[in-house]
């Protein structure tokens, strides 16, 4: 077997990051001392049950990668994707798998990863947490702009094809100057579809330039939309390059006179050369600059720039998840890290002493802040403190009691060793880890567990429907 080659194979397995899996007798060097060997392929775009032809794109000495060239005789549990993008926006990976097949894997992969990355064995394991909506379940969308438009098999014979050097889509994995254009996404609401397609005829017939990462010039970065689930707020906001007062107050209007349903338009102004949707400063065109949405009865605003759970509707369900693990009596200190805005934290205060969260993002601290007064909660606190650094000293200098519990929720990579380091001094007596990479997730576990924790139950929920991603929370008790 060699890069280039095409095979059939039978799919037999799924692994993390929506790949199949094949397991075939293959001779190795080594076959005088180990006989035949179970190779492993990994077949991206196969699920078990497929049989498929496959052509080999990488291979090392005990595994390769393919990709599927033709389904010869699909999985019993295909479906049709609804989405005509489906099979080049990579977004929704497996839209063509039946929701409930989705979800066994996803609960059979963190296992998976806890047993064998974690070694651990003597745990609860509790059944997925299924999101309620599998389509239009996000609140927020990003969209960028690019001077090179991605074409399809189909459109590169249409010599017909108009518009080749202006796009608003997703990126194509891994092809990160080009763009699909796009007209329709099944993951946010129909009103988010409208503004994508105003938007994009609106200064593609004004020949509005594009910014470039080459050459560093040009106009338009990103469109970003927030849509709020429980209030009817929307929010639009146009990431560009530079600022032009006429032109954005004329799509401010236009876009408002079109699309009523919008509440809020802002322009926010990246000066910066890294294709990032944040802008250095921002200008509101429309409304109040920001809106507003509803998490286990509490009211979160939210900004152009901060960080909201992005399925809200499954976020109740996993902060529900995490305090029902927490298990609290009303009179625990709690340590909220990695805070964001404060959703944790003030979901879970009227079942606490006092919460502390220590975020190290600034503006996300200013709209934890502001989150608390929102709702009246007067038993929080949220301080900035870089977590990729100890945030010992940030307690001492504040004064603040020893943690019964801490509350993790990190970022993919995981918690940085000297956080661990920081929990492993404070000694709490329970840790909730909340987690949107359980590969990570294990690895910090198994360093608290060799220090005295022991993993006492874990719950996969389901924030991503028909993505490879998975949100996942564990309980650890002090020994």
């Amino acid at each position: 077997m060699k890069k280039g080659d095409k095979i059939e194979l039978d799919i037999t397995g799924y692994a993390y990051e929506g790949k199949g899996i094949s397991k075939i007798d293959f001779e190795t060097e080594d076959s005088e001392k180990d006989n035949l060997n179970k190779f492993v392929v990994f077949v991206n775009g196969s699920y078990p049950g497929d049989k498929v032809k496959a052509s080999i794109k990488k291979k090392k000495s005990r595994y390769a990668e393919a990709i599927v060239d033709e389904i010869l005789v699909p999985s019993p549990h295909r479906i049709e994707a609804k989405c005509n993008y489906f099979n080049y926006c990579g977004g929704c990976k497996a839209q063509d798998l039946n929701y409930e097949t989705q979800l066994k894997y996803k609960e059979e992969q963190v296992r998976e990863v806890f047993e064998k990355l974690g070694g651990f064995s003597d745990f609860e394991s509790l059944p997925i947490f299924a999101s309620e909506k599998i389509f239009f379940y996000r609140n927020k969308m990003e969209f960028s702009f690019a001077d090179k438009r991605w074409l399809t098999p189909d459109e590169l014979n249409n010599d017909k094809i108009e518009n080749r050097n202006f796009a608003l889509g997703l990126h194509i994995p891994r092809i990160f100057d080009k763009v699909l254009d796009i007209e329709e996404c099944w993951l946010q609401s129909e009103a988010s579809n409208k503004i994508l397609n105003f938007t994009r005829e609106f200064f593609r017939k004004r020949d509005v330039s594009i910014y470039s990462t080459k050459t560093h010039e040009g106009f338009l970065r990103n469109l970003i939309i927030k849509t709020a689930h429980h209030t009817n707020d929307l929010m639009v906001n146009l990431v560009t390059s530079s600022e032009n007062e006429e032109l954005l107050k004329e799509f401010s209007d236009q876009i408002i006179a079109q699309i009523p349903e919008i509440t809020t338009v802002i322009n926010n102004v990246n000066l910066k050369k890294s294709q990032t949707a944040i802008g250095d400063f921002e200008k509101v065109y429309f409304g109040e600059g920001f809106i507003f949405d509803v998490i286990g009865g509490f009211k979160f605003r939210i900004s152009a720039n901060s960080f909201f759970q992005t399925n809200t509707l499954q976020a109740e369900n996993l902060y529900e998840t995490a305090k029902e693990f927490a298990d609290l009596k009303g009179d625990e200190i709690i340590y909220d890290l990695y805070s964001g805005a404060g959703t944790i934290s003030i979901f879970v205060s009227k079942n606490a002493k006092m919460v502390f969260g220590f975020e190290s993002v600034d503006p996300a601290v200013a709209d934890a802040k502001v989150n608390a007064e929102i709702n009246n909660i007067k038993n929080v606190r949220f301080f900035t403190a870089n977590l990729d650094k100890s945030f010992l000293s940030i307690i001492k200098e504040k004064n603040t009691p020893k943690p019964d519990l801490i509350i993790a929720d990190p970022p993919r990579s995981g918690m940085n060793p000297k956080t661990v380091s920081d929990i492993l001094t404070l000694k709490p007596k329970k840790i909730v880890y909340v987690s949107c990479n359980p590969s990570t997730q294990a690895r910090d576990i198994k360093v608290l567990i060799e220090n005295g924790y022991k993993l006492i139950k874990s719950r996969a929920v389901d924030m991503f429907p028909h993505t490879y991603h998975i949100e996942n929370v564990a309980l650890l008790e002090i020994i």
